[in-house]
Order: C-alpha cells, then sequence, then structure tokens
C-alpha cells in the first residue's frame, strides 16, 4: 500500500477540480486500487491510501489525476506502508 499525502494552501481554485477528482477517487475504489481518502477536518490537507503492489502502479494513478496539479494542492509526501491490521 502507498499513502499520498496533500497539504492546501486555501487557493479556492481547488474546489473547481474536487468533483472530478471525487469521481476517479470512485471509480478506483471500485477497483479496489483506494482503500480510503479524505480530506482533513481542518482542511489543511488530506490523506489517500491506495491499494497498489507496486510504486509504478501507485506513480502512475497519482499522475492520471489532474487534481494534484491544480492550483492549491501540494504532494506533501508519498510513501510506501505495511499495514500490520487490515
Amino acid at each position: 500500500m502507498y499513502l499520498l499525502e496533500l497539504a492546501f494552501d486555501g487557493n479556492p481554485e481547488r474546489l473547481e477540480h474536487r468533483p472530478a477528482h471525487r469521481e476517479v477517487l470512485a471509480a478506483l475504489k471500485e477497483r479496489g486500487k483506494v482503500a480510503m481518502a479524505g480530506p482533513y477536518a481542518d482542511e489543511s490537507g488530506a490523506l489517500l491510501i491506495f491499494d497498489v503492489a507496486t510504486e509504478e502502479e501507485f506513480e502512475a494513478l497519482v499522475a492520471a489525476d489532474p487534481y494534484y496539479r491544480a492550483p492549491g494542492v501540494t504532494i506533501a509526501a508519498k510513501r510506501l506502508w505495511n499495514p500490520v491490521i487490515r
């Protein structure tokens, strides 16, 4: 699994891209590629958990979603995660 952490800077343009992003996430969830995703309660960023086997697949999924390059969105961290309890 891979974690993607986002930081938001308050730019309202980000919200224009969110509906399409959520559609992408819903499709990935249906395919079993996203385990969980959502913003922090204070809207300072978000955490997404991708259930993929390789870094290449993870990077391809991130590259395919324009939301991660939208104004106001910064990728704060990408990490390989080894969950003990699922």
